[in-house]
């Protein structure tokens, strides 16, 4: 695997002399290899863990102090989460105020001992949800050092992503469970208070053993070193995971285990026996199975060599190799949720952005390739949803156009913990980065959006990436600027609105007024269709893209429309034909957030 990283890395380093001098990426990133062990007293729901670490610090930067993550922590009364939930316009549901009144045996805590850096102790200080190490001595630019911790932990009662007994009684989903070095990258330190939202680690490899008592079933990044059926009987579930950012896992006394291999891949599903979903989840490998070809093909290579969706959590989450999902569902409901938190991992587990900074490049873009792939199931897509704004992705249009019409919007560069609404964040994340990858086909047209995203994959796995890394690789697939694009859609609210204002025609032509209404510009497409069927279409770009999207069949390329200018003309020849209809956006792919004046109908009048 160390072979693979410098093949990796030299790579890297090839890609950004040659291609990526705009990049946000700074060509290096730190590696943290953690072997750890843990016992576990399930009965008083705490356990005991010791970790070494080999971290690298390939940075520019001497540090003399490094930052966990201690993420159990926020499950105790008056953490920022707990403060943040009870004092927010509306709080998740699934929080609220439950956190304020746990008991002191069902709070979560994570408490360090002594940790050494290359032997010699280090100072350790807690600050909620993080810990902070000042180091006996600076960590050197290009060293590897060797850390040591001891710890315990109380695992908190399951409330958000972690715990004991989910209300569908699982009885342990172990995520965010251990202190977790945060990241340091060319804009610094990332120890973020653990508010609830979303995560940015460091890729590395995990040599993970968890002791249980006998008879447990468990489901784990990475890949287990046993056969599960020694594993259960000894109760030691050792697991190793190379190249990944995190390391999760769920372990029920009642766990049943069905695994498939797709695309060699071998895929597990573990949920809880129900007589009422153990039909749906005998359905899931198949849908599963789909999803992840589907991913493969529009996406890139799946490269790690197990994928594990269990039973577990508070709703859906992903992790590296695995997903937490509560598994009572119908079976759209329960494929939907697993798709969706499958696609993560092209996006959060191996692009890896900042998603805190950046969370609708993970969340969004994961529900970009989520639609694209459930709208091949059947029971989960209809016709008419095709002919609608956003066709397959139009419910992510109507969330958005709904919002930014509600006076509520937050700009998307927002920090995912610091929206005023959780609606604002849910929006922007989700439904508003949906749009952003959907939209885009608009400007530098389908085919290109697809190989750009393609593009970016393959160029950009393994190197959290920001927005002008992906805004990048779609200019050089497209030849066209799109500053102005990313500007408007991720630094401000403003809308799309383009309208059909008038026409004045004579016996051979016909003169057609445009108005943009809108503070946000677009190209037009304008489609023009006469008494007798026959159609006029164009492509009008704005003058600052420097270049414009390819044309279909028989569609002419229109005058640039300068930003500045509200009106635009074009005159079309009418051949003594009346006009029927004029349209902008005939195929529905922009967000316009007034599409009743996109259409003009001379054939009522």
């Amino acid at each position: 695997m160390k072979n693979n990283k410098r093949f990796l890395s030299i790579l890297i380093v090839l890609a950004l002399v040659s291609s990526n001098l705009y990049s946000q990426y700074p060509g290096w990133q730190q590696e943290a290899d953690y072997t750890m062990s843990i016992d576990l007293d399930v009965e008083n729901h705490r356990y005991d863990g010791s970790m070494t670490i080999m971290y690298t610090n390939n940075s520019p930067d001497d540090l003399n102090k490094i930052f966990f993550h201690a993420f159990f922590n926020a499950f105790q009364p008056g953490s920022m989460m707990d403060v943040r939930s009870r004092n927010i316009e509306d709080p998740d549901r699934r929080v609220g105020s439950r956190i304020s009144e746990l008991p002191t045996e069902e709070w979560g805590w994570i408490r360090p001992g002594v940790m050494t850096m290359n032997g010699m102790p280090c100072q350790v200080e807690v600050d909620g949800t993080i810990i902070v190490a000042k180091l006996p001595a600076s960590l050197r630019t290009g060293v590897t050092c060797k850390f040591t911790l001891d710890w315990e932990a109380q695992v908190p009662r399951q409330i958000r992503r972690s715990g004991w007994m989910n209300k569908e009684g699982v009885e342990f989903s172990m995520t965010q469970w251990y202190p977790k070095i945060c990241e340091y990258d060319n804009e610094g330190w990332h120890s973020n208070p653990y508010i609830g939202r979303e995560f940015h680690g460091i890729w590395g490899d995990y040599d993970v053993e968890i002791n249980l008592p006998k008879g447990y079933q468990l489901g784990a990044t990475g890949v287990l070193q046993s056969t599960r059926k020694e594993a259960k009987k000894l109760g030691v579930w050792h697991f190793k995971a190379e190249n990944v950012i995190d390391f999760a896992w769920a372990a029920d006394k009642d766990f049943v285990v069905h695994t498939e291999v797709v695309d060699g891949v071998e895929m597990n599903f573990i949920h809880k026996p129900n007589k009422e979903y153990d039909d749906n989840w005998g359905e899931l490998p198949r849908f599963a199975g789909e999803a992840l070809k589907t991913f493969n093909e529009i996406v890139g290579e799946y490269p790690y060599p197990q994928y594990t969706v269990i039973q577990g959590g508070d709703g859906g989450m992903e992790y590296p190799m695995i997903t937490l999902i509560t598994g009572k569902r119908k079976l759209p409901s329960l494929v939907g949720v697993t798709v969706h938190e499958m696609a993560h991992s092209w996006f959060q587990a191996l692009v890896a952005t900042n998603e805190s900074l950046y969370e609708w490049m993970d969340e969004g873009f994961t529900s970009w390739i989520e639609s694209e792939c459930t709208a091949n199931f059947s029971m989960m897509h209809s016709e008419q949803e095709d002919a609608v704004q956003g066709g397959k992705h139009s419910w992510a249009y109507k969330s958005y156009i709904n919002y930014a019409l509600s006076g509520n919007e937050e700009p998307l560069i927002t920090h995912a913990d610091h929206y005023v609404r959780n609606r604002s964040y849910g929006v922007a994340a989700y439904s508003k980065g949906e749009v952003l990858m959907e939209q885009l086909g608009s400007v530098i047209g389908i085919d290109n959006r697809n190989e750009g995203v393609k593009a970016y994959f393959k160029e950009w796995a393994f190197s959290h990436p920001g927005p002008t890394d992906f805004k990048r690789v779609m200019e050089k697939q497209s030849d066209i600027e799109l500053d102005w694009y990313f500007q408007y859609f991720m630094n401000t609210t403003h809308t799309i609105d383009y309208a059909v204002k008038d026409v004045k025609s004579n016996v051979m032509t016909s003169t057609i007024t445009l108005e943009k209404i809108g503070a946000m510009p677009m190209p037009q497409d304008l489609m023009v269709t006469f008494e007798d069927g026959e159609t006029l279409s164009y492509h009008i770009p704005l003058v600052m893209m420097r270049g414009h999207r390819p044309l279909g069949e028989k569609e002419e390329l229109a005058d640039d429309w300068p930003w500045t200018n509200p009106i635009y003309e074009i005159t079309v020849p009418s051949m003594g034909k009346k006009i029927a209809k004029i349209q902008l956006d005939p195929f529905l792919l922009q967000a316009d957030v007034n599409t009743e004046n996109n259409t003009l109908d001379l054939s009522k009048k």
